[in-house]
């Protein structure tokens, strides 16, 4: 069968991929692009290890064909720190103790985070239900939300010190 062409967006870098039209993108991100960082639990959407953005949109890319994803833009674990610099839900996670085995780390971090761009201030019921979808075999999930909670309230002390020097530059 024909490989499928696709061009997309894959953490904020354009990139190309020849790939079969039944590959998942699951299997695209870590044996064609490298990006290991997606991890595969199930297979069948069930633990929320592979969990990637996908336009903005949490997904299972062990359910997404990598064929699919032509022009759309793709966010993975390997996208959230910057610039060498650990992102604050990474961060928390290690200071908090919300990870062992590795496995399900990866699909709770994208979960967490499309929570807290779209919700600052969850609270635990909303982070429990954000998270519903990532199994944790190790860890238990009191550590995980506990870093989560931590997290949201470390970014909105620090929204709220770029709101201060923003009102003091116009001044």
């Amino acid at each position: 069968m024909a490989a499928v062409l696709v061009s997309t967006t894959i953490n904020g870098d354009a990139v190309e991929f020849a790939c079969p039209p039944q590959e998942s993108l699951l299997a695209v991100l870590r044996d064609r692009l490298g990006l290991t960082g997606v991890k595969e639990g199930c297979g069948t959407g069930d633990c929320g290890a592979c969990s990637v953005t996908l336009d903005g949109r949490l997904v299972c890319s062990c359910l997404v064909l990598g064929a699919e994803v032509d022009g759309r833009e793709i966010a993975t674990i390997e996208g959230m720190a910057e610039n060498g610099k650990l992102h604050p839900l990474q961060e928390n996670f290690i200071e908090h103790a919300a990870l062992q085995c590795g496995i399900c780390t990866p699909g709770f971090l994208m979960a967490a985070k499309v929570l807290l761009d779209r919700n600052p201030q969850p609270t635990e019921t909303e982070i429990r239900y954000a998270l519903a979808g990532n199994l944790c075999r190790c860890t238990g999930y009191d550590k995980i939300v506990r870093a989560v909670q931590a997290t949201a309230t470390e970014l909105r002390q620090l929204e709220k010190k770029k709101s201060r020097r923003k009102k003091s530059k116009k001044s």
